[in-house]
């Protein structure tokens, strides 16, 4: 049985096949919902400058490298919040979080319908830009939240889907743009649009979700998890992945317009499929790597990843608008596939260290939780700084070259170097297992990272 304490579930067990099947995967299915839900509109209101600039024209008088700068400052937000977020979910509960990182979202939206106008400092767009960057946060918030709610055989495909339908909020807001920006709605319109949706948000995760009472603030997870070379070494591939994707998602139209010479409308008309794509993809991305194991997946994806950057190179430097905007729209669609195999990744790594360590059963699986929940938040966190890089790494290829070419050199160069990690950590096969042992030498259930 559950046992219920008003939204709070005091006993929860998902590795338990007959709990699971009587009552577990019906709450999991429906927190996972309304967590997604939430999610998405965190990364909307996140990402919203990614198309408010695009319609800032010369009346508002920011210059490109402005635009590229503001865009960079909201993604530094938006990797930062996420660390005190992930923690966030112990102290408070997931259910209970959940409602109060929606309505907080309130805040920068409201913000930027104030301000919204030609005349207004660049000063005070940075500062309301930065209050957009909480949105950011309820990703790693919903991650950890929802890590604790399923059984390691189901973690790839649901966080792959709470990961993708919170990415998709990057082009839902960009279409949005382009149908009310597009039709002289005004800035102010989109925005008015979001405030009554946060709300709603806010109320069916206060009326359906739950908090799970076995989470629980434990600083010795967040300690343990930031001495594990295992937490940065993830840290570093995800900048190549969900960097990839939310830097992208921020640069795209804007790299469009400066080098390509397209129109707000024209950059607008595009923009948008790349983070559509690589959101709806994400989900695959988990349940490959649920099937074939996701250190396989990340690796194959990066040379994938590397190819298509290439190609992107030689399009730039050839100017050919159509081969460039194809290339890019395959790369963010590589970022989502990446972007589910990595997360996929992290609670195996922790259960094979269980493993390793003697651990078995539940004990083995509450080890694992506990440090790939804690783990989550900084590997998101410093996963997100990739996005910062990326829009700095454009505003300086524009300043210095006149074209994002020298930019999209480095990314070839990163992951190359992402590729190389993958396989030497987690595919080179070592004479021992995990932590020194021989797997073929124990009873005890083993789980080599080649198959996390």
């Amino acid at each position: 049985m559950t046992a219920r304490s008003g939204r709070w579930i005091q006993q929860w067990d998902p590795e338990d096949e007959t709990f699971w099947n009587r009552t577990g995967e019906k709450i999991a299915r429906r927190n996972l919902l309304f967590s997604v839900l939430s999610e998405h509109i965190g990364f909307s209101i996140w990402t919203m400058w990614s198309v408010l600039v695009l319609f800032m024209g010369p009346e508002y008088g920011l210059t490109p490298a402005d635009k590229f700068l503001l865009t960079s400052m909201v993604t530094l937000v938006g990797a930062v919040v996420r660390v005190p977020y992930t923690f966030a979910v112990a102290i408070f509960g997931g259910r209970n979080w959940t409602v109060i990182s929606a309505a907080l979202l309130l805040v920068p939206t409201v913000a930027a319908f104030a301000v919204m106008e030609p005349g207004t400092s660049f000063s005070t767009f940075l500062l309301v830009g930065l209050l957009a960057g909480i949105g950011g946060g309820n990703f790693a918030s919903s991650m950890t939240n929802i890590n604790a709610f399923f059984p390691l055989r189901k973690k790839g495909w649901a966080l792959g889907l709470n990961a993708g339908g919170g990415n998709i909020g990057v082009p839902v807001i960009q279409l949005a743009a382009l149908a009310i920006i597009g039709a002289s709605g005004g800035p102010r319109v989109l925005l008015g649009i979001y405030i009554p949706l946060i709300v709603v948000a806010a109320v069916l995760a206060a009326l359906y979700m739950d908090n799970l009472a076995s989470v629980r603030n434990d600083t010795g997870a967040a300690k343990d998890a930031a001495r594990d070379r295992h937490t940065w070494i993830m840290s570093f591939l995800y900048i190549g992945t969900f960097g990839s994707f939310i830097g992208y998602s921020f640069a795209f139209g804007q790299v469009l317009q400066n080098q390509f010479d397209r129109t707000p409308l024209e950059a607008a008309y595009v923009t948008f499929v790349g983070p559509l794509l690589g959101s709806l993809i994400r989900p695959v991305g988990g349940s490959l790597a649920d099937r074939y194991g996701g250190a396989r997946i990340t690796l194959w994806n990066f040379v994938a990843m590397g190819a298509a950057t290439a190609v992107l190179i030689a399009a730039s430097m050839a100017k050919s608008l159509a081969l460039f905007t194809v290339a890019f729209v395959v790369l963010f669609v590589l970022t989502g596939l990446g972007n589910g195999s990595t997360y996929k990744m992290i609670p195996g790594i922790f259960q094979a260290k269980a493993y390793a360590l003697g651990l078995e059963g539940e004990a083995a699986a509450a080890y694992g939780r506990r440090l790939s929940g804690a783990s989550m938040g900084l590997i998101g966190a410093v996963g997100a700084l990739g996005g910062v890089g990326i829009n700095l790494a454009f505003r300086q290829s524009f300043l210095s070259y006149g074209s994002g070419t020298g930019a999209f050199v480095a990314f070839l160069a990163c992951y190359a170097v992402c590729f190389a990690v993958t396989w030497a950590v987690y595919l080179r096969r070592p004479a021992s297992g995990p932590a020194g042992r021989t797997p073929a030498t124990e009873e005890k259930p083993q789980l080599s990272y080649a198959e996390v």
